[in-house]
C-alpha cells in the first residue's frame, strides 16, 4: 500500500460501514472456502500422514492467497496507480466485518426489546456453533456480546493489523488462515489431526491482536461509560482472560466483561456436549438486552480507534 497504505485502510473501513456484506456480491472469502473444500481431498490422497496433510493443506493454500492477491494487486498497479490504491481498499475491505457485527447485534437487540424471543434465538443460531434451543433473554444476549467482543478481532483488528504490517496480501493471507480455522479447525474425528495446523496458526497469528484489543477496548469504554468502565475492562482482560479455552478469544471477551459488568462464557453445550468453560467477569452480573445494546457500540468504537493506530502505524512502516 505504500505511502498511502492510511489512506486505503480509511477507505476500506468506510465501504465495510457502508455496504456491510452486500448479499449476492462476489466475494474471495467465498472462493476461500470453495477452495479449501476441492483441495482437501487431493491433499489427503497426496500424504498418509494426516497431520503432514493438514500443514501442507494450510501452508499452500495461505501462500496462495498472498501471492494470488499481491500479484492482482501488482496488475490492477501496473495498469495505473489509482486503480491499484481502488483494489488494495476493496481487497481490505473484504477483510472486514464491522457492519456486519454491527448488524447482527443491533438486530438481535432489537428482537430482544420487543420481546421476540424465539426470533432473537433463531438469528443467534445462525452466528454461534452453540446450542441455543433452550436459551432465555440473558442467555440471548451474553452469546452475542461474546461474539461481538471475539469477531472484534477475528473480524476487524486482525486483517487491519496484518494490513498495516504487511499490506492488503498479508490481510488476505490472515483471511485465509481465518477461513481455514473456521472450516477445518475442529477437534472431532475428521479433524482433529488434518486440521491441527490451521487451527495452531490462527492461534500465532492472533496472539498480538488479541492482546491489543485490550488496550483498544478500554480506551473505548472509556470514551463511551467513563474511566471507571476503561479501568474494569483493562484490570478484569489482564485478571481473567487466560482462563479462556482459547489462548486468544479470553482477552476481547474478559475486556468486554469489565466494560460492561457483565458475567460472559461459562459452561455451554455444542452438538449436545456439555462443555465446561469459566466465567470471565465472575464477579459481574447476567447480560441484559440494554448491556448487549452498549456493547454494539463498544465495538464500533474499539474498531474506529483500531483504524486510527493501525492506519498511524501503516503510514509509519509504509
Amino acid at each position: 500500500m505504500g505511502e498511502h497504505a492510511w489512506m486505503v485502510m480509511l477507505a476500506a473501513v468506510a465501504l465495510d460501514l457502508l455496504l456491510g456484506d452486500p448479499q449476492g456480491w462476489p466475494h474471495p472469502v467465498r472462493w476461500m472456502g470453495k477452495a479449501i473444500v476441492w483441495f482437501e481431498p487431493l491433499c489427503r490422497r497426496l500424504w498418509r500422514n494426516e497431520g503432514r496433510a493438514g500443514l501442507a493443506f494450510a501452508a499452500a493454500l495461505i501462500g496462495a492467497a498472498w501471492w494470488f492477491s499481491y500479484a492482482l494487486l501488482k496488475f490492477m498497479t501496473w495498469l495505473h496507480p489509482v486503480i491499484g490504491l481502488a483494489g488494495s481498499a476493496v481487497m481490505l475491505f473484504y477483510c472486514l466485518a464491522i457492519r456486519s457485527l454491527l448488524d447482527a447485534g443491533l438486530e438481535i437487540y432489537n428482537l430482544l426489546a420487543s420481546g421476540r424471543i424465539e426470533s432473537a434465538r433463531r438469528k443467534l443460531a445462525f452466528i454461534v456453533s452453540r446450542d441455543v434451543g433452550h436459551y432465555q433473554e440473558d442467555d440471548i444476549a451474553r452469546a452475542t456480546v461474546e461474539t461481538v467482543a471475539e469477531n472484534l478481532v477475528d473480524g476487524v483488528l486482525s486483517p487491519l493489523f496484518f494490513a498495516a504490517l504487511g499490506g492488503v496480501p498479508l490481510a488476505m493471507a490472515y483471511k485465509m488462515v481465518n477461513t481455514l480455522d473456521a472450516m477445518v479447525g475442529y477437534k472431532n474425528a475428521r479433524y482433529i489431526r488434518f486440521g491441527k495446523a490451521a487451527a495452531r496458526i490462527d492461534d500465532i497469528a492472533n496472539i498480538i491482536p488479541a492482546r491489543l484489543s485490550v488496550a483498544l477496548i478500554a480506551a473505548a469504554a472509556r470514551l463511551l461509560g467513563g474511566s471507571t468502565s476503561g479501568r474494569r475492562a483493562w484490570l478484569t482482560a489482564w485478571a481473567e482472560g487466560h482462563h479462556h479455552t482459547s489462548p486468544n478469544a479470553g482477552y476481547p471477551e474478559a475486556a468486554f466483561a469489565g466494560a460492561l459488568s457483565v458475567r460472559l462464557n461459562g459452561p455451554n453445550y455444542y452438538h449436545g456436549q456439555l462443555v465446561e468453560k469459566p466465567f470471565l467477569g465472575a464477579a459481574f452480573g447476567n447480560v441484559t438486552a440494554s448491556r448487549l445494546l452498549t456493547a454494539c457500540h463498544l465495538m464500533l468504537a474499539a474498531s474506529l480507534l483500531g483504524v486510527s493506530v493501525f492506519g498511524a502505524i501503516s503510514k509509519w512502516t509504509g
